[in-house]
């Protein structure tokens, strides 16, 4: 699995989700500055997480305006696959490639834990590897990550497209349980044809138990599902 990692300016999580796809046998991953990928190279492209163009105007709205987008959605019509974490999901909501937006955090700060997500759709490139309604472990950071869906949650969740959402220890969804705000606590998305996923946690960084305050790996897992995928496997 060949996977190229964007680099905008700005862009910090980069070499983390290189390490991650380091874990995952037979795929290989390298950074490539916005301006010089070829997505059409790569079996998926990934938009990490950070402060792309210092977030100016809003969160992932430069980026979101760069020729490398316009390449972008080519490459999703063509079947690519494409994974937005964090920032790289700002991007991808503001250009269109992802249905919403994502707003300021409900109590207005910047957040970082860990929390559990519950999976809502196993059956994905992106999450092939994790059973349905499996709840598990990732860390978030962010100021902007409140998913509004613009009176479109129910259909997200009608049609299946929805990847993630906050959630209790048993899998339950509450109020207490949605550290940002996001509608229906949603924490990430697919698009209509299920080859792009946006998602605010980052599974990067729960890619290995040594970094997991649960000695866990969750976040792996959605780089083995895109593996699996490419091979065939799902």
């Amino acid at each position: 699995m060949r996977v190229a990692i964007a680099k905008f300016p700005g862009s910090n999580c980069d070499q983390d989700v290189a390490y991650a796809i380091s874990r995952v046998p037979g795929a290989w991953s390298e950074v490539v500055w916005h301006t010089e990928l070829s997505p059409e190279r790569y079996e998926l492209v990934v938009l990490p997480g950070g402060f792309s163009y210092a977030d100016r105007l809003r969160a992932g709205a430069i980026a979101a305006h760069t020729p490398l987008i316009e390449k972008l959605i080519d490459y999703v019509k063509d079947g690519g696959l494409v994974l937005g974490i964090c920032n790289g999901f700002q991007i991808l909501v503001e250009a269109g490639l992802l249905l919403g937006s994502l707003l300021p955090n409900k109590g207005l700060r910047f957040i970082c834990k860990w929390v559990s997500l519950r999976v809502m759709n196993s059956d994905t490139p992106f999450t092939n590897a994790f059973e349905e309604s499996e709840v598990v472990k990732m860390p978030i950071a962010h100021y902007e990550g409140r998913y509004y869906a613009g009176g479109q949650a129910l259909r997200l969740f009608e049609e299946r497209r929805v990847a993630f959402v906050y959630a209790d220890e048993r899998g339950g969804v509450s109020e207490e349980c949605n550290p940002n705000g996001s509608d229906n606590s949603i924490a990430g998305v697919f698009n209509d044809t299920f080859n792009v996923l946006g998602m605010m946690p980052h599974p990067e960084r729960a890619s290995d138990p040594l970094l997991s305050p649960y000695g866990t790996e969750h976040g792996l897992r959605v780089f083995l599902s895109v593996a699996n995928y490419v091979k065939g496997g799902a």
